[in-house]
């Protein structure tokens, strides 16, 4: 991880997007906004009620098989359960993802000034990221489905990224988590369609991750014009390779073998649907944007972006 360096005090810094916002005033805002709009999803939550007949867990349109010939087969109820399964996977893939970013917060912040408003906001953010870890957590036992783990591979793969990751390339990585995911979630938890629960647990993670991805968005653009050109494009590489890890671990296969369809025919139908493709383009478009604005998206890391699917 980069330190604070003399460039982090100057004024009048500039990327792409126009002159950098102080560090510290940031933060400031972000810890007065989170003693305002923090939740006890313990306390927020209405755990009990039962499920709704008829109601999905995830909105039909972001659900995987949407709108392909294996779907038109499908009957409702089994649309339904898919739903279930693949918010599930979701709430997995979610803590999965959270855990990772704590531990990188954790060594962004391991050499900074304990005193300053940017380590304090970076301790909230963590605080935030176990609760919502343990409310995604609490979510899977209560639809009593599988807890859906990436695979070994992406295990693997992530314990090799918190190694060698990079500041830049650990504020991208942050963002594509929350980013993609945050835009599904605002569709969700207005929808009257979805189930109470669902909506709650949107809502509560929609709000609280809008600051994380202020922090990280702030700190990304700062980190790509005072760090090294080495560093700048290790995370170019790094962060395309990480987006198409993203983007397979994004659907788990078993969901289709525990609602009953052939798993290899549903993943042939997804990667073969334009409706999916769209979404997942759409969901990241203004991360992508955001990213090419401030020189990530160039060069080997661009084609990856591609290949992830990520990036039309």
């Amino acid at each position: 991880m980069t330190t604070l360096t003399e460039a982090d005090a100057l004024e009048g810094l500039r990327d792409a997007l126009g002159l950098l916002k102080d560090r510290e005033q940031v933060a400031e805002r972000l810890l007065d906004s989170s003693a305002k709009h923090s939740f006890d999803p313990d306390k927020e939550l209405d755990w009990d009620a039962p499920f709704e007949d008829g109601k999905w867990f995830w909105p039909p349109e972001l659900v995987s098989l949407y709108d392909t010939p294996m779907w038109q087969r499908m009957s409702e109820e089994q649309r339904i359960l898919l739903s279930q399964h693949e918010a599930a996977a979701l709430a997995s893939l979610g803590i999965w993802f959270e855990l990772i970013l704590m531990q990188l917060l954790v060594r962004h912040i391991y050499d900074k000034a304990a005193t300053s408003a940017h380590v304090r906001y970076a301790l909230t953010e963590i605080e935030d990221e176990c609760r919502h870890s343990k409310m995604f957590a609490r979510l899977i036992s209560r639809g009593e489905t599988p807890w859906y783990p990436v695979s070994p591979v992406h295990q693997h793969l992530g314990r090799l990224f918190k190694t060698i990751s990079t500041t830049p390339g650990s504020f991208t990585a942050t963002l594509l988590g929350e980013e993609v995911l945050d835009w599904m979630q605002r569709l969700t938890f207005p929808d009257e369609r979805v189930q109470p629960l669902i909506r709650g647990v949107t809502r509560i993670h929609v709000v609280e991750e809008a600051r994380h991805v202020r922090y990280a968005r702030e700190e990304l653009r700062r980190q790509m014009v005072t760090a090294p050109k080495w560093s700048q494009e290790f995370t170019r590489v790094t962060s395309g390779e990480f987006a198409r890890v993203f983007s397979k671990a994004f659907i788990n296969p078993e969901v289709y073998t525990n609602v009953g369809l052939d798993k290899r025919e549903a993943l042939a139908q997804v990667q073969a649907s334009g409706h999916r493709r769209e979404i997942m383009q759409t969901g990241a478009k203004r991360l992508t944007d955001f990213l090419d604005d401030i020189g990530v998206l160039r060069g080997a890391g661009r084609k990856l972006w591609r290949s992830s699917g990520l990036l039309a």
